[in-house]
């Protein structure tokens, strides 16, 4: 039986997750609400593979993923999203999750992909591979493709109003050193406060909203 480890902050979204795979013969052995708790479950339960939410409160999910992979390469990460870009899909691929899916896809995408991940197989959902080829095809770029990975952390964060304390304590770096990061980002972006750069991200798709 593939042993999952559910991580979204939203409780009945996990609720119904659980359901899901329950129904389909897989067990789900934790759940936890922040990467920063879904790092130290992992370690605890040693599950086949993490369901990972990409937008969480905190470090959030990118940074949960980096963090996982370096704890344990062999880690097999789903991550699920409700983002439809090809920012978020190309970043956290990139970090070493398996797979990606959206929210939106049919539920028994969801079932396709853990089974998938946990028989070490990558797995993306038919529309977010095909924007992704599109967008290789026609050279269109995100101005966020930009930006390090370590920016583009930052980035997403600022967009969602987190201030730079907050920012560096949930992925323990220090004032000054995302202060440095802030620069660089609205350098490279060509914005000049935190409001623009939440008008980046929504105009790209980078934010919920």
């Amino acid at each position: 039986m593939i042993r999952v480890l559910l991580v979204d902050d939203h409780a009945l979204v996990r609720m119904g997750f659980r359901m899901l795979l329950a129904d389909a013969g897989v067990q789900v052995v934790g759940e936890a609400d922040a990467g920063e708790q879904a790092c130290s479950e992992y370690t605890r339960l040693q599950p086949d593979v993490v369901v990972m939410d990409l937008s969480m409160p905190g470090m959030g999910g990118l940074e949960a993923v980096r963090r996982l992979i370096a704890l344990d390469p062999a880690a097999r990460i789903l991550a699920l999203s409700a983002h439809e870009d090809t920012a978020h899909p190309q970043r956290v691929l990139r970090a070493g999750a398996l797979g990606y899916l959206t929210k939106r896809s049919a539920p028994d995408a969801l079932i396709a992909a853990v089974k998938a991940v946990a028989a070490h197989e990558a797995y993306v959902d038919g529309p977010t591979a095909r924007a992704l080829a599109m967008a290789q095809v026609k050279g269109a770029r995100s101005p966020a493709e930009t930006l390090s990975e370590r920016e583009f952390s930052v980035f997403i964060q600022l967009a969602r109003g987190q201030s730079v304390g907050q920012i560096a304590d949930s992925l323990n770096l220090s004032p000054s050193t995302i202060g440095t990061h802030l620069y660089h980002v609205k350098q490279k972006l060509g914005a000049s406060n935190q409001s623009e750069l939440t008008l980046v991200a929504l105009q790209w798709g980078l934010l919920q909203v």
